[in-house]
């Protein structure tokens, strides 16, 4: 059946009579309340142009089309958010601020760390009195695939680096010594642009517009010096020497600081963008948003920057495959595998191994020194 005008205002009335009490409630996570107000709108919306199902005498209709005519009761306000001591939030904050992750990333720790800290509660252990057998204990409680529980392993050695690092709160990192079983499956080798691609990504970038040149020194940097996106983001002016032709990472992904020196042609793109495109700011981050308060960069902009220059040169391809592209070039030049490790700033040797894969020919070269 079609609805009726009058049964749309009644239905309108209801809906805004529900959502104005849903706003009233004291829950802290405005984004639930949010996410009601866009489903019951867009339901108003199909309402209007749709025909819908008589579910009966409802005084309320929109129940019956969320519960499916069990109920006429207006649907349940969302579960309010367990709270969590102190340093557990502090490190949510962190996470957040200082590593940009994203908001699911964020819930699912989030959640793991209630797990986490409900099991520290029952069996009576303190932060600071953690130790290892604790860790194995808890993990060992969890009947899920091995690739789930890697994915609580990272969420709980990120918060054991926190406590080691930031915190203070435990006197030995914990965060190594959390492992799991020694997984053999294949690894796919890295994917990289061939030298015709290359030529293609840097012809399509072009010095047009303020972002168009702070793409293009990114570019550069990724490509030339084959740093991760995350790096990128971080990088200062206090980190860069033009007159040296250097530029120091003082924080990678391994704890592996290291000095690179700069090609010519990326202190130009550098210097193009300080002097052409770079808004002014008292701020030391290199790379800013464009638009005022001009804050730092994160490494998810990057990396969608990235993805956006080489979807316009018509690549498949994301940013990472750049710090591929600069492996291989490493291995064309004959590198030695230990010092394409520094130059990628990696912590072990095996994930340095995976580049090698790249080209058989050249790996036989760079491990044994034949001569093909």
């Amino acid at each position: 059946m079609m609805p009726t005008d009058k049964e749309i205002r009644t239905l309108r009335q209801h809906i805004r009579s529900y959502l104005d009490w849903i706003d009233s409630l004291p829950y802290r996570n405005n984004d639930i309340k949010h996410r009601y107000h866009v489903v019951l709108m867009d339901f108003l919306g199909f309402v209007r142009n749709k025909e819908i199902v008589d579910r009966g005498d409802h005084a309320f209709p929109i129940a019956a089309y969320f519960n499916d005519g069990k109920s006429d009761q207006p649907l349940k306000p969302p579960k309010e958010e367990i709270p969590l001591p102190e340093i557990y939030e502090q490190y949510l904050v962190y996470q957040k601020q200082a590593l940009q992750v994203c908001r699911d990333y964020s819930r699912q720790a989030k959640k793991i760390l209630v797990l986490f800290h409900e099991h520290l509660e029952k069996h009576r252990i303190t932060l600071s009195d953690l130790n290892i057998k604790h860790l194995d204990q808890f993990m060992a409680g969890f009947q899920v695939s091995q690739s789930t529980l890697r994915l609580y392993r990272n969420h709980i050695r990120g918060f054991l680096k926190y406590l080691y690092h930031e915190g203070g709160i435990i006197k030995k990192d914990l965060a190594p010594l959390l492992v799991g079983p020694r997984q053999y499956a294949k690894q796919k080798p890295p994917k990289f642009l061939r030298p015709e691609e290359v030529r293609k990504l840097f012809d399509a970038l072009s010095l047009k517009t303020p972002a168009d040149i702070r793409s293009y020194a990114i570019v550069h940097l990724a490509y030339f010096l084959g740093i991760r996106p995350v790096e990128i983001s971080r990088i200062t002016f206090d980190d860069i020497s033009f007159s040296k032709g250097e530029l120091s990472l003082r924080k990678r992904k391994a704890d592996n600081p290291i000095t690179l020196p700069v090609p010519e042609q990326v202190l130009k793109a550098l210097a193009a963008y300080v002097v052409k495109a770079r808004p002014k700011s008292p701020e030391r981050h290199l790379f800013l948003s464009l638009h005022f308060p001009y804050r730092p960069m994160s490494p998810t902009t990057v990396v969608g920057y990235l993805f956006r220059i080489m979807k316009k040169a018509g690549l498949p391809a994301s940013g990472y495959w750049l710090r591929h592209t600069y492996a291989q070039s490493l291995l064309q030049m004959g590198r030695s595998i230990y010092e394409i490790k520094e130059m990628l700033g990696h912590n072990r040797i095996e994930s340095t191994g995976v580049y090698l894969h790249i080209h058989t020919e050249l790996m036989r070269k760079v491990l044994f020194n034949e001569t093909l």
